[in-house]
């Protein structure tokens, strides 16, 4: 199987996780996308993340009509923090890996946990983030990579938690049944 992998804190997953999917799937001929949401991400760890669970449970509705993508839990369910490189190894080693990453988290791949590991383990697929050059992105990443073909989106989940936080709406920067179970949990206050 030819298995695109998108990880992320995905607090709030949003449209452009689900473009970057999209333009994954299509363009690098994927059989499948897989979300990967994580626990407790070992990079934010002085940043405040919202309840993994919240996160799950957001992830499902915003790939849930999609045939080819699907959520997938093992980093949400893993106790400690969670690292990519034990993530990859998770999977069947018969699956081609094709791991998605914005160019933001591309370019500091060298500070991830065992990332030799990753670059071998897995293809990698680069989205293009606002304040990011590709030639960062070269600079760092010793591998063969694509870079995704898709339009700059100025959107972050950071940008979408401070706009619902201070009562902005976010409706439409994320997938309506996420916006939904946002309103109904009050996630964001």
């Amino acid at each position: 199987m030819r298995r695109g992998i998108l990880g992320g804190t995905f607090d709030p997953p949003h449209v452009a996780h689900l473009i970057a999917g999209e333009v994954a799937y299509r363009d690098l001929d994927l059989d499948v996308v897989t979300f990967l949401p994580a626990g407790a991400p070992w990079q934010k760890a002085d940043r405040r993340v919202s309840d993994a669970e919240h996160r799950w449970q957001m992830i499902c509705r915003a790939v849930e009509n999609i045939p080819y993508f699907e959520a997938d839990q093992r980093e949400v369910r893993r106790d400690g923090w969670t690292f990519t490189a034990d993530t990859l190894a998770d999977f069947d080693p018969q699956d081609e890996l094709i791991l998605i990453l914005g160019a933001d988290a591309a370019r500091g791949i060298q500070t991830w946990q065992r990332w030799e590991y990753v670059v071998s383990r897995a293809q990698l697929a680069v989205a293009p983030r606002p304040g990011v050059d590709r030639a960062e992105v070269d600079a760092v990443i010793p591998v063969p990579f694509t870079w995704l073909d898709m339009p700059l989106l100025l959107l972050s989940g950071t940008t979408i938690r401070r706009r619902a936080e201070a009562g902005k709406t976010i409706r439409f920067m994320v997938a309506d049944s996420v916006w939904d179970y946002l309103e109904d949990h009050n996630v964001y206050g």
